[in-house]
């Protein structure tokens, strides 16, 4: 589906206005929002999403808001962080992104940590051996669609609980597959509940990588490591008669009762299903420029090759580039508020303009000069901020926006190697925010 710039605006705009009319109708009883206010809901939400990495006092002066920061921060107090991943759920609606693979619609799933502004008394408080002094944490656990580059989905929770799997599930059956969709995942999502929640979920394929040590799948661990394409049937059972023995079964132990209280010692797994639980999926193992190898669990069904998976494989990449954008092009990194509530209205807030923009810039029409070597694609950083200018002017020209977006590009280098270089870092402080 082809969009115009004024077109998204608009979707965004009907979305904003249904979040709202549906939350005043159903939640609204006071006077919060009903008279006349320099700060209506809708230009709080506006706000939200166009704010940059500055001062709040800036942000509202460069939005030409004449409200005070105290009047801004009192107004979005008044907003349930629900309404804007209802706006997130409606503007997907609206648009529809239809990019796919070989009939698949390709999801990827991971988790990210957003560091907050340090408060003991929330449940986003950490703090260990390592860490006396403590610090806040909220782990978003995202559904990026990874050929559209949108968000379709997020699961937040306090650092204390992360809880990825546990995330992954909840999405499987809350999420209307009504489209073939391939979901791919990296280790760490690799369990043979994940997997039967993921065969048990109508439309559902899975893609995910998985251990090939000694403490890999003991199915997976019998299998020679060489390159590979085979299939691995077994049975999964939570009881250990002399039958399940004799068969083979693979146990699990679980928490068999509700109603009893297990030590936080006792070694046991997740089973959502019936026992015993005959089980099969595809195993694909391939060797890297490296000489290593690396090994995936997938219900795929064979017209898939080999190659083909490798590259769906490599695509789940796309999620970890947007995890930078929405932190350092949106400005996720940049709070403006430090209650859990703020900062989650926020990190829908910057999924919702990452959409947004990634929506334009899948529409723009970058020209291929002949001396060029490299093939190149919109540069995101500059779109993200000529999209926020665009947002925020009413009668902006949607064609001088994509002619400005086409003029910052960069090249395409595939199979550029760099190795990760992983630094933690802290929130970064109200007072030092960067001018411009």
């Amino acid at each position: 589906m082809s969009f115009t710039p004024n077109s998204l605006k608009a979707y965004l705009n009907f979305a904003i206005k249904k979040a709202v009319s549906i939350y005043k109708k159903d939640y609204v009883t006071q006077k919060d929002f009903k008279r006349k206010r320099a700060l209506p809901m809708d230009t709080v939400i506006r706000l939200l999403l166009s704010m940059q990495g500055g001062s709040l006092k800036k942000e509202l002066y460069d939005a030409g808001v004449t409200a005070s920061a105290s009047a801004f921060v009192q107004q979005r107090n008044k907003i349930p962080w629900t309404v804007f991943e209802d706006i997130l759920e409606q503007f997907n609606f609206y648009c529809k992104d239809q990019k796919k693979y070989k009939g698949y619609r390709v999801f990827a799933i991971d988790g990210t940590t957003v560091n907050m502004a340090r408060n003991p008394k929330s449940d986003s408080f950490v703090k260990n051996d390592s860490t006396q002094k403590g610090y806040n944490q909220l782990h978003v656990n995202p559904l990026y669609d990874v050929l559209s580059k949108t968000y379709q989905h997020c699961i937040i929770q306090p650092q204390p609980q992360q809880d990825e799997v546990g995330a992954l599930t909840v999405m499987l059956k809350w999420y209307d597959f009504k489209e073939k969709t391939l979901i791919v995942a990296d280790r760490g999502y690799e369990s043979y509940n994940v997997f039967a929640h993921l065969m048990n979920t109508e439309n559902v394929d899975f893609l995910i990588r998985i251990k090939q040590d000694r403490t890999c799948m003991r199915e997976v661990r019998k299998l020679p490591m060489t390159e590979l394409d085979t299939d691995v049937s077994f049975t999964i059972t939570t009881t250990q008669t002399n039958e399940d023995k004799e068969k083979g079964h693979i146990y699990l132990q679980v928490h068999k009762r509700e109603d009893r209280v297990y030590s936080s010692k006792t070694r046991a797994g997740r089973w959502d299903f019936p026992s015993p639980y005959p089980m099969k999926f595809r195993v694909v193992r391939f060797q890297l420029d490296t000489g290593e190898y690396e090994t995936l669990a997938t219900s795929l069904p064979r017209s898939i090759t080999l190659s083909e998976i490798k590259e769906l494989y490599h695509a789940r990449w796309g999620i970890e580039t947007a995890f930078r954008e929405l932190k350092y092009g949106i400005g996720l990194v940049n709070l403006h508020g430090k209650k859990d509530e703020f900062v989650k209205q926020e990190i829908f807030a910057a999924m919702i303009m990452s959409n947004f923009c990634s929506r334009i810039a899948n529409e723009v029409v970058i020209r291929k000069k002949t001396a060029n070597v490299h093939e190149y694609k919109v540069n995101m950083k500059m779109a993200i901020h000529i999209c926020r200018q665009f947002l925020r002017t009413e009668d902006a020209n949607e064609v001088r926006l994509l002619r400005d977006i086409a003029k910052y590009t960069e090249p395409v280098r595939p199979g550029r190697r760099d190795e990760r270089n992983i630094k933690p870092k802290s929130f970064v402080g109200f007072i030092y925010r960067v001018s411009a």
